[in-house]
């Protein structure tokens, strides 16, 4: 979770686009509505960080493998998963260890997830099947924008590119 540099938006889900010569932090709203793509790395960059020619698995390089995992689709990860996971685990009587059997996983990524770090969508998804609940809700981008709030945030680049000089 970063900050945009675009629209000022506070803990979303970034990436890094080029603008021009500039790489900026960028969510998804804004790279959507304005058109911009990701920033490009070079292939020998790439290759020299990851120290094999391959770059599409793995840990090294430009990402892990797989899908973006901050947003899925119009939706993104509840704030309060850990709890939900919580509540729906104890309403059904399981323990940690019951719970993370009936997933096919390891009870490290049970008790990762009960207190708070993200896991990856497969388990997400696990979760949700296993428990029977929702840990995806819908984006609401205007949530962390605030204009015209006085002494807030600063004049952004989004502002300047999108016109928005109030």
């Amino acid at each position: 979770m970063g900050d945009c540099e675009l629209c000022g938006a506070m803990n979303v889900g970034t990436r890094q686009i080029s603008m021009e010569r500039a790489h900026v932090q960028a969510c998804k709203r804004c790279t959507d509505k304005m058109g911009l793509n990701e920033a490009k790395m070079a292939p020998g960059l790439a290759k020299a960080k990851t120290g094999s020619g391959n770059t599409s698995g793995g840990y090294g390089g430009i990402g892990k493998k797989g899908k973006d995992i901050m947003v899925r689709g119009e939706k993104e990860l509840a704030s309060d998963f850990a709890r939900k996971i919580i509540q729906a685990r104890e309403s059904k009587g399981w323990d940690k260890k019951e719970l993370a059997r009936r997933m096919a996983e390891k009870i490290n990524i049970i008790i990762n997830a009960e207190s708070g770090k993200r896991p990856t969508d497969s388990v997400i998804r696990k979760f949700e099947r296993t428990l029977d609940i929702s840990l995806m809700v819908e984006i609401k981008p205007d949530e962390n924008r605030q204009l015209n709030s006085g002494t807030g945030r600063g004049f952004t680049l989004g502002d300047f590119l999108l016109g928005d000089k109030d």
